[in-house]
């Protein structure tokens, strides 16, 4: 039986709550999710916890977290652990049909067991894959295999099977791991007379040691990208970019844009190689894009602790740096490695530095550089306190620094601001700190040269 074009379409997404969920757990959802969605249909969670020793329910909570973070929630759920009593009669009804078998077996240890296993009719069957065509497999070589350990206890194939056929599902949108299942699926799906869903077979996501992403072999779990600073949407734009190829060359996609373009049609069929870089790129540019609420919401969030404790801190001066955060992060956990570099320090405590760092390349005339610092610094006194701005700061004391050299001016003034070789310029810094705490500045300075 196939599922007629007029089904309401039904997709699932069914993580095994063995590990913490990854980007391919969130790939394989969100297809599901829009393909569904895109179609008036509905979205399945099936958690399929039936391995009593690896499933536990802190996985399963903190894949529907990540899930949820990016956007994607299902619309009904399910627990294969709940679902014990539906297998056990279908098992029953099978091998009271003859299309299943109890089997009496002895491993090398000499313990005996009652597997049941399907009777394989050994038939050739075709099957058409959304992304792949028509696929034709000889059933033969899978011979009777095992679909329950007893008559309590099913096996995977025969889970699924039963759990698409009861929830209705009409899509199976799934990893290319899930290619090879399909021919022993489908033999159940006959024996029990449930409808054949339409299949999509997807490529794996890469790690860039080109092995398959997974629990075990080091992918980032979807926690660890919110930890560090990661937003939600780009990363939901990351992932589905590994796969689906849009038809011009625009990068950037919201969940609602997806639903409009997306199209299981132009899914690769190759695997997708992680590419962090890309993902920064992409974080990047929906930081740029954030309302300027949550954009500082976001920056005090992820300011490490040492910095808020400083001598000088405030909520005020962090605003007015934020400009120059969002220039220098791609992602929020980069606030982390701009304070222990030292780019965030002096902004909210008086630097200290060697006076030798004063000093324009050559120059080393402590007299000269002492009138440079008592001019700038008469020329800042004459602006007002309202007044005291980047563009008015920039505006009054250009002309002398033209007059004398622009190096020989604004190189000790932005290094007695902040005290290091790379900053913002001084007019910038004059801005942030203000009138009274730049003039404070310049004149330590000033008084660290002989003269």
């Amino acid at each position: 039986m196939e599922v007629t074009p007029n089904s309401k379409v039904i997709t699932r997404f069914a993580p095994s709550p063995t590990g913490l969920p990854h980007l391919g757990t969130a790939m394989y959802a969100l297809l599901n999710y829009l393909y569904a969605h895109q179609n008036g249909g509905e979205v399945i969670m099936r958690s399929e916890d039936t391995d009593p020793v690896r499933s536990k329910k802190e996985y399963e909570d903190k894949i529907i977290e990540g899930l949820a973070w990016l956007g994607i929630k299902s619309d009904k759920f399910y627990r294969q652990s709940e679902r014990t009593e539906i297998y056990k009669k279908y098992i029953a009804k099978m091998v009271a049909d003859g299309t299943a078998y109890i089997s009496t077996e002895t491993n090398e240890e000499g313990k005996v067991s009652n597997p049941v296993r399907f009777k394989n009719p050994n038939k050739i069957i075709t099957f058409h894959d959304m992304s792949r065509g028509d696929i034709t497999v000889d059933t033969t070589e899978l011979n009777d295999f095992v679909i329950a350990r007893n008559l309590e206890s099913p096996l995977y194939h025969l889970t699924v099977v039963i759990d698409d056929f009861e929830m209705g599902v009409t899509h199976i949108i799934r990893g290319e791991d899930g290619l090879a299942n399909t021919p022993r699926q489908i033999l159940i799906q006959e024996s029990i007379g449930a409808s054949r869903p339409v299949y999509a077979h997807f490529p794996f996501v890469l790690l860039p040691n080109k092995t398959k992403m997974g629990k075990r072999n080091g992918a980032k779990n979807l926690q660890e990208y919110m930890t560090l600073g990661y937003l939600p949407e780009a990363l939901l734009n990351f992932t589905i970019l590994m796969v689906w190829h849009p038809q011009d060359d625009r990068e950037l996609f919201t969940l609602s844009d997806l639903m409009e373009y997306f199209t299981l049609e132009r899914i690769g069929k190759s695997g997708a190689i992680l590419d962090e870089k890309k993902l920064d790129w992409i974080n990047k540019e929906y930081i740029k894009k954030l309302s300027p609420e949550r954009l500082s919401q976001y920056i005090h969030n992820f300011l490490p602790e040492e910095i808020k404790k400083l001598s000088q801190y405030s909520d005020e001066i962090l605003s007015k740096i934020i400009p120059i955060i969002t220039d220098r992060i791609s992602k929020f956990s980069d606030l982390s490695t701009m304070s222990g570099s030292g780019e965030l320090w002096y902004f909210f405590e008086k630097p200290t530095y060697e006076k030798e760092g004063l000093f324009w390349k050559e120059s080393k005339d402590e007299n000269m550089l002492k009138e440079k610092f008592e001019k700038a610094i008469e020329i800042l006194n004459g602006i007002s306190d309202t007044d005291f701005n980047a563009e008015v700061v920039k505006e009054k004391l250009m002309p002398y620094a033209e007059e004398v050299g622009r190096g020989e001016v604004l190189w000790p003034m932005r290094y007695a601001l902040s005290g290091r070789d790379k900053s913002p310029d001084p007019f910038a810094l004059a801005g942030i700190f203000g009138k009274n705490e730049t003039i404070t500045r310049l004149n330590i300075a000033k008084d660290m040269l002989t003269g």
